[in-house]
């Protein structure tokens, strides 16, 4: 794996990279995805990108015990909020590759990528 979207994720100060969804979806068969919004909101009018994994917020550290931690993970929400919370918590157990994506699934509907509703 080259690891090339963790590498040209932009910067942020508390550990992980954003990531902006052209750029994420042009690398999707790179990455895990963990969405951590609510089930319904999983499957709500924003939709899921497809292969995203749903793990809410509330379950996203005990869900994380066994993933390996040096693995491409981007963290994934409505707008990019909790997802930003979700990969300051990986990184804090020890995870190296933890991204978030920048806006959130507004943003990836905002320019029109494909969900799954």
């Amino acid at each position: 794996m080259t690891h090339a979207l963790h590498r040209n994720a932009a910067p942020h100060q508390d550990g992980f990279g954003d990531v902006d969804p052209p750029l994420l979806h042009e690398h999707l068969r790179d990455s895990r995805l963990i969405d951590v919004r609510e089930p319904s909101e999983y499957t709500g009018e924003l939709g899921h990108i497809e292969g995203a994994e749903l793990v809410p917020l509330a379950t996203l550290t005990s869900a994380a015990h066994d993933w390996e931690r040096d693995k491409e993970i981007v963290m994934v929400c409505r707008s990019g909020g909790r997802s930003a919370q979700a990969a300051r918590a990986l990184v804090g157990l020890g995870f190296t590759r933890v991204m978030n994506l920048r806006g959130g699934m507004i943003a990836w509907n905002g320019v029109n990528l494909p969900v799954v509703r």
